[in-house]
């Protein structure tokens, strides 16, 4: 793959990822009056924050993986499996512009 188009895409996907972590933000915007007398309305806030949560730990992994296939790039084996060495086809990059391994290699992975 041409190193431009996959900066490109490398900088779509932290862009997504940065906007979806923003996104998942908490602002507390309730008030210490909401929650008198019944603790169960603090559930459904709770069960919010952890999901969220989770999204966002979801959303650094692929940060963290968007970073290495930019150290990846820099290194001029972007493309190129850390498994294997064999190249990763372009098609898979463009689906998945941080895959580290060919389609077959991440079948075998899981």
């Amino acid at each position: 793959m041409d190193s431009d188009r996959a900066r490109e895409l490398l900088r779509a996907e932290r862009a997504r990822i940065e906007r979806s972590l923003r996104e998942l933000q908490h602002t507390d915007t309730a008030e210490p009056d909401d929650y008198v007398g019944d603790p169960g309305n603090l559930a459904s806030e709770l069960y919010q924050d952890e999901l969220d949560e989770g999204f966002a730990d979801d959303r650094r992994q692929q940060l963290a993986a968007v970073e290495r296939a930019e150290a990846r790039l820099a290194a001029g084996t972007y493309g190129l499996s850390i498994e294997s060495g064999k190249p990763i086809p372009d098609e898979r990059l463009e689906a998945i512009p941080t895959a580290e391994r060919t389609a077959e290699e991440e079948a075998a992975q899981r």
